[in-house]
């Protein structure tokens, strides 16, 4: 069931993705790796379960990822995932909201939930002893929460508020400005939070349609690492989503998404007028979907134009001119697309230098790459990042709760450290000369008339 090919990040397994390779309530061991053991079962209903035993720890995380974010809603559900994941937290038949908080801070453990573009996680961190609560109390908001029509319009004045506080933060404005101006009106180009349009006329009974239409087993993968034993794991979750109804029929896990997603175009200017201390820009291109070979390239890339105190760009407009405080790059990974880009705050006068530098250095790489040194310190950046970044139960958990839902596919950490390692210089140079060649969408928000003229920017 494995297969070889050769890619210019070098040579790894290509596997097929783990719904097609197990018949429904099977189990199997996906990977051994540094004594951590991660397997896999299929329940009926599609509902998959993986979780990873890490030695030597007595924490437990457990998440429960839904396949649904925002860019699976209508223009009219904007902002309905998001929405959700407030209201889960609302009470079910069996709590309360008082409840559900009030189980997980009496073991002191933590609970939380986020919703992306195209995924929403909900998850706790507790001791290994209690695992079962943990399982208990999430999987109960997620499968049988009430959505009562008096706490959607409760929640509403919370969510508005937190659309308020996103548009009182340029730098986080900036992104979304920068998001609409790449994808225009398509659902990736919408704020996962809504507009205060949508969020004010959205009904009850379209929450729960969305609800009860998106969030089904074969759409879900429950994951947990730590101090865990898959076989209790997968008994605990049987009889949680069991007591809920979910684990009728025979369904197949949703397949990943694919396809090929087509941005706006080239070299749109974004200008929002703020009257801000600080200018807050954006300048990108299209990036490479999460499952291209290039992503290796592009994360060496990254980690050296813009990752660090080292990078090009912190260096050329931070610490050799003084022009901006926050300066970086950014890579971000999509099912059909994705987007490379350059962030900065700075005095608005001081804007079209930093803007000016910022398209210099990526004309620079364009050409010509990365030094040899460069190279390395960036192959160190990412790999130091990936391993200090499983850690903790927490990120172990997601790594491979995300792995399973957006790709069906999971690869070791000696797999994702050998391909960064293959990068080559000329890989580099071929993904930057191939995403830099359009010319880029630029997002900018300050105190700037709204016909500014920031054209000189774009090349």
């Amino acid at each position: 069931m494995t297969a070889t090919r050769t890619t210019a990040a070098g040579t790894r397994r290509s596997r097929v993705p783990a719904a097609h390779e197990q018949r429904l309530g099977s189990t199997r061991t996906l990977l051994l790796e540094d004594g951590a053991r991660v397997r896999r079962t299929v329940l009926p209903g599609g509902l998959r379960v993986v979780t990873e035993h890490v030695p030597g720890v007595r924490s437990a995380a457990f998440g429960i990822w839904v396949g649904v974010g925002s860019r699976d809603e209508t223009p009219a559900q904007a902002g309905a995932a998001h929405y959700l994941e407030h209201l889960l937290f609302k009470g079910t038949q069996r709590r309360s909201a008082l409840d559900i908080s009030a189980a997980i801070d009496a073991v002191g453990g933590e609970m939380n939930a986020f919703t992306s573009k195209e995924y929403t996680c909900y998850y706790a961190r507790v001791l290994d002893q209690d695992l079962p609560l943990a399982v208990d109390v999430v999987s109960d908001i997620v499968t049988s929460a009430l959505l009562l029509d008096a706490d959607v319009d409760g929640e509403r004045d919370v969510i508005l508020e937190e659309i308020a506080m996103r548009d009182d933060d340029p730098g986080d404005l900036v992104h979304e400005e920068f998001a609409d101006a790449m994808y225009g009106r398509t659902p990736l180009g919408r704020p996962i939070l809504g507009t205060v349009e949508t969020i004010e006329s959205i009904t009850p009974r379209a929450i729960r349609s969305f609800y009860k239409g998106k969030y089904l087993p074969e759409n879900m993968v429950v994951a947990a690492a730590g101090n865990v034993d898959h076989g209790a794991v997968v008994r605990l979750v049987r009889k949680a989503f069991g007591a809920a109804g979910l684990l009728d029929g025979d369904s197949l896990p949703s397949t990943p998404r694919s396809g090929r997603f087509r941005t706006r175009g080239a070299g749109d200017v974004r200008v929002l007028t703020k009257t801000t201390e600080q200018a807050n820009v954006v300048l990108g291109v299209p990036g490479v979907p999460r499952d291209d070979e290039r992503r290796f390239a592009l994360g060496v890339l990254n980690a050296a134009l813009g990752g660090g105190m080292s990078s090009r760009l912190f260096q050329e407009i931070r610490e050799k001119r003084g022009l901006a405080y926050s300066v970086f790059s950014f890579a971000n990974h999509y099912a059909d697309t994705g987007m490379f880009g350059v962030y900065a705050g700075c005095m608005p006068k001081k804007v079209d230098d930093v803007l000016a530098i910022a398209r210099d250095e990526l004309a620079k790489v364009a050409v010509s790459g990365l030094t040899d040194e460069e190279l390395e310190r960036g192959k160190g950046q990412v790999r130091g990042g990936l391993v200090l970044g499983l850690e903790d139960t927490g990120s172990r958990m997601s790594r491979i709760g995300k792995a399973e839902l957006l790709a069906g596919d999971l690869w070791s950490t000696a797999e994702v450290l050998a391909a960064v390692e293959a990068v080559s210089i000329d890989d580099v140079r071929a993904v930057a000369g191939s995403l830099l060649e359009v010319e880029p969408t630029l997002a900018v928000i300050g105190p700037f008339d709204a016909d500014r003229d920031f054209s000189s920017a774009l090349g």
